[in-house]
């Protein structure tokens, strides 16, 4: 694939800094989605073909001009879609749609709590908890996060403070939550977030809620597991990545569901920075701020000319 477009998401944060459970060897590229046009496909290769607008996810290595993709990882993507929106696409929308369908079975009518409703991942699952039919609550750091979910529908929203690490700050956010979600509690958790924040948002689930473990953006938190058997409830992992790799073919019709949303207008990537390739690392290092909303994108080929 000739690559126009490189989305940037946590994990990326991880791997350079050799935190995450893929260790690449050195030296490689980072980014894990893309999006460009297929130059070339091997013997056998009947989709994608040459020529072909796509975007695709891979372990590592998207950070690149010319990036050699396994097919059954591509998309198709629609005509009228921006590179940049593709490159934004796979992962954040790949993962939530796993985590809330696969995982969790989110059903219409349901209360789903959004942590870091600011960011990719976060954004995400405002947009599809809507589309599935849910009511969402959008939990971020700050009035601007906050107003970016709640353009997308967020039914309620929470400001969080800069650290809950405290027994009292823990104890206040959870009385926030179930001020804004009722006496029945929250039915599921999309929590990309971690540290501090967890054991709240676990605190505020319904009987036999579902806490949706995708990320630690805050750190690894330590969770009491009687809280569980008081709650009749399930904390379940959710790792797209792997997911993918077992399941190709599921993740492929799963994609081909996405774009169809986007087609619709149901969903669209927000993208709120780009970077040229020559400054890649700067685009990592402001995601790892966790100052960043939306998607931050490294644009190999600039817009202009894609």
């Amino acid at each position: 694939i000739a690559v126009h477009a490189c989305g940037v998401n946590f994990p990326d944060t991880l791997v350079i800094e050799d935190k995450y459970q893929l260790k690449p060897q050195r030296p490689f590229s980072p980014g894990s989605e893309l999006s460009g046009v297929v130059k070339s496909v091997g013997d056998g290769v009947d989709f994608p073909k040459v020529g072909d607008r796509v975007s695709a996810s891979l372990p590592f290595g998207a950070m690149a001009e010319v990036v050699l993709v396994p097919a059954n990882r591509c998309a198709v993507i629609p005509d009228a879609m921006p590179f940049d929106e593709a490159a934004a696409f796979q992962v954040t929308y790949g993962t939530v749609w796993y985590a809330l369908n696969g995982r969790a079975a989110l059903k219409a009518g349901e209360t789903l709590l959004v942590l870091g409703a600011g960011g990719g991942i976060g954004l995400a699952a405002v947009e599809l908890g809507k589309a599935l039919g849910a009511r969402v609550i959008a939990c971020a750091s700050s009035p601007e996060k906050l107003e970016r979910a709640h353009e997308l529908g967020a039914d309620a929203l929470i400001q969080y403070p800069q650290d809950a690490g405290g027994a009292d700050q823990g104890r206040a956010f959870t009385e926030r939550i179930r001020s804004a979600c009722g006496e029945g509690g929250v039915d599921v958790v999309v929590d990309p977030v971690g540290g501090a924040y967890a054991q709240p948002a676990l605190r505020s689930l319904a009987w036999e809620g579902r806490h949706l473990v995708i990320g630690f953006a805050a750190g690894i938190p330590t969770i009491p597991l009687n809280l569980t058997l008081l709650k009749g409830c399930s904390i379940i992992g959710v790792f797209w990545g792997a997911h993918m790799a077992r399941h190709p073919d599921k993740g492929a019709e799963d994609m081909r569901a996405l774009l169809a949303l986007y087609s619709q207008g149901k969903i669209r990537p927000r993208v709120s920075a780009r970077y040229p390739l020559a400054e890649g690392g700067e685009a990592i290092r402001q995601l790892s701020s966790r100052g960043a909303w939306g998607k931050i994108v490294v644009e190999v080929v600039p817009k202009a000319a894609g």
